[in-house]
């Protein structure tokens, strides 16, 4: 493995990456035809110029009255040659003009412009009293029919011959892509043998790794399924919500098959023009099925895919999404059963996508990329630590424990922090300091060098007390892990608790406690100054967001009962009117039931920080002096005897 200045091992990582790219000799330039045909055209300009340019010494225009007249009447003027109003004349002798200038050359050679209004007769009396020879020229131009053609259309059969020839390089796959490559797809081929990523790059997933690995045995030899009859499906949805690593899968799908990957948001297949998106997939599956065994995978297929009901525009007529869905789902339905190829799409929304993409024969396999267990949090954390120098007392069971929630992004998030961290300290290796202080950093916020009055800080200090002391007496709440008064991010303080295992579901009891933790700051302000603040701003939205999901999704109110009242996804209809889901009288229900459920937990939580007044003062005074309170300082300090839970490591920087 490669190392730096300073000995760091350097890797790409899992997914590939930050993977330098092998340094290639720019191609020859495929528009040296463009560039000679310009050329000439540069010449030919300049030929025509001094061919058409006027030979011998240079003519002047000089003023019709008073200076033409003049020289006519003092019998300067030997000729003059007429093209409709326009005079070309030659005078006796070398004029100059302006005479006054000293910088004006002496000719003979003239021109002027007769006017309009000038009469013809006196002209033509002044011409024959001094003998003036009069010439007279036609008004055409006397060139050719095919010269005036050519003058005529030539600029814009030139132009007609650019675009023509830029269009053939472009179908011929050659230039800078132009209209021949508007309908191409523009997915990136990764051959087999570029693909580094493997199962064994993917950690804390076993479930879906499980699910995908027949997928690879089918593209490694299809007929071990066909001789069966069997069909494998050709389509795979992977879901999951961001970051769980469903893109890392998809290419450690194509890695342990070798086969050819190509890689596209479904968004690339959008264009403003109607049916570019559609030929970009025929063109996508073309390839695909060239090159297979093959996998298409479409990223944020909902982009594309999403559910057609209610979508037409106010013509009735399909827009570009649809016709691009639609093309996807004849390509799939157009697959042969010996063809390996398999289109791999990724979603984090899977219930809008339309029951056409999910019916058997298209995305007939589902599988679920769930954010990662304990066991799986460690073996993820292994996986991006394995590049680092780490030290010896770094523990990553300790750190997995102490991230229940976070997804493999979050925590090669983690790991990157942590050795950016380290380099910053000039360590040699990453220690777990730095990764406390980078969890504390992701979780928490990065620290603002902001500095606050002694009122505020005061203020500040009373309000975290609460939400931690509230946290510490109320059963069911989760476990205080830190309290600080340091302002990071938008927060001028933060208490952080978290559960001591991974949660997949809460009690009702359990989700008072949170809302009884998050009005512990706001009622501890209210009890120690009498007056409120705009400080409890983001807990109010968390404590009213879970107590409308109480009463409107999981039927937590005994007055609503087990009815589901609001959307999954938080939507309240289409953006018409009369289609709600709900009628105004059961709206105005569940608003008095979240209130009621606030007012009583507000109620509870004013009673407990009334009876312990002592412990939230000896909270507050130690906050104020140390600034940053981990669990077992905070518990002494409260005087609330601690859980025995797994602490949250302490962050030491050094």
């Amino acid at each position: 493995m490669p190392q730096d200045r300073q000995g760091w091992r350097v890797a790409p990582a899992p997914d590939g990456r930050g993977t330098p790219e092998e340094h290639k000799p720019s191609p020859p330039h495929r528009w040296r035809g463009f560039w000679i045909f310009f050329g000439v055209l540069l010449a030919l300009n300049w030929l025509s110029v001094l061919v058409f340019q006027p030979a011998g010494q240079p003519r002047v225009t000089v003023p019709f009255s008073p200076y033409f007249i003049e020289q006519l009447k003092a019998g300067h003027v030997r000729s003059i040659s007429t093209t409709g109003d326009t005079v070309n004349g030659t005078f006796t002798l070398k004029l100059r003009y302006p005479p006054s200038s000293t910088k004006a050359t002496p000719t003979t050679l003239f021109k002027t412009q007769v006017p309009s209004f000038w009469p013809g007769s006196e002209l033509t009396a002044l011409l024959q009293g001094h003998d003036v020879q009069v010439n007279a020229k036609s008004t055409s131009t006397g060139t050719s029919l095919l010269a005036e053609l050519f003058l005529g259309f030539g600029p814009t059969l030139l132009l007609v011959g650019l675009f023509f020839m830029l269009a053939r390089r472009a179908s011929a796959g050659g230039g800078l892509g132009g209209l021949g490559n508007f309908g191409r797809s523009q997915a990136r081929r990764i051959d087999p043998n570029e693909i580094l990523v493997t199962f064994d790059d993917v950690a804390g997933i076993d479930e879906a790794k499980t699910e995908l690995t027949v997928i690879v045995d089918f593209l490694k030899s299809p007929e071990r399924y066909q001789r069966l009859g069997g069909r494998m499906p050709h389509g795979v949805l992977l879901y999951g919500q961001p970051g769980t690593g469903k893109t890392l899968l998809a290419r450690a799908v194509a890695g342990e098959a070798h086969a050819a990957f190509f890689s596209i948001a479904a968004s690339e297949f959008i264009e403003a023009i109607v049916g570019v998106g559609a030929a970009r997939v025929r063109d996508l599956f073309a390839k695909a099925k060239e090159a297979a065994p093959a996998i298409i995978f479409i990223d944020e297929l909902d982009a594309v895919g999403r559910s057609r009901q209610g979508s037409a525009g106010i013509t009735g007529a399909n827009d570009e999404r649809e016709q691009t869905l639609d093309q996807i789902l004849t390509e799939m339905d157009g697959f042969a059963s010996k063809e390996a190829v398999v289109v791999l799409g990724a979603t984090n929304r899977p219930e809008i996508l339309d029951q056409a993409l999910l019916r058997p024969g298209r995305f007939d396999r589902r599988v679920a990329v769930q954010p990662p267990d304990k066991p799986g949090r460690i073996k993820i954390l292994e996986v991006h630590t394995r590049s680092l120098p780490l030290g010896r007392d770094v523990d990553l069971a300790a750190l997995a424990a102490s991230t229940p929630g976070m997804v493999g992004a979050d925590l090669a998030n983690l790991a990157n922090e942590a050795a950016l961290l380290a380099a910053r300290r000039d360590h040699h290796a990453v220690q777990m300091a730095d990764f406390t202080d980078s969890l504390e950093k992701i979780m928490l916020g990065a620290p603002r060098g902001i500095l606050l009055s002694a009122e505020d800080r005061e203020r500040t200090a009373y309000h975290e007390s609460g939400h931690a002391l509230v946290g510490m007496l109320t059963p069911g709440a989760d476990p205080v892990r830190k309290v600080s008064i340091i302002p990071r991010g938008m927060a001028l303080g933060v208490t952080l608790s978290t559960p001591d295992t991974d949660r997949v579901g809460y009690s009702r009891e359990e989700l008072e406690a949170k809302i009884h933790v998050a009005l512990g700051g706001r009622v501890a302000e209210e009890v120690v100054y009498g007056r409120i603040t705009t400080g409890a701003e983001s807990d109010i939205q968390q404590l009213t967001q879970i107590a409308r999901q109480m009463v409107g999704r999981w039927g937590m109110s005994d007055r609503l009962g087990p009815i589901a009242l609001l959307p999954a996804d938080g939507a309240v209809g289409y953006l018409l009117p009369g289609v709600a889901e709900t009628s105004p009288q059961t709206q105005y229900l569940v608003d008095e039931e979240v209130r009621r459920i606030v007012e009583e937990a507000q109620a509870e939580v004013m009673r407990v920080l009334g009876d312990h007044r002592d412990q939230l003062e000896s909270l507050t005074r130690a906050l104020l002096e140390a600034e940053t309170l981990d669990a077992p300082e905070a518990y002494a300090a409260a005087g609330v005897p601690m859980p025995a839970v797994a602490e949250l490591p302490a962050a030491t920087s050094s």
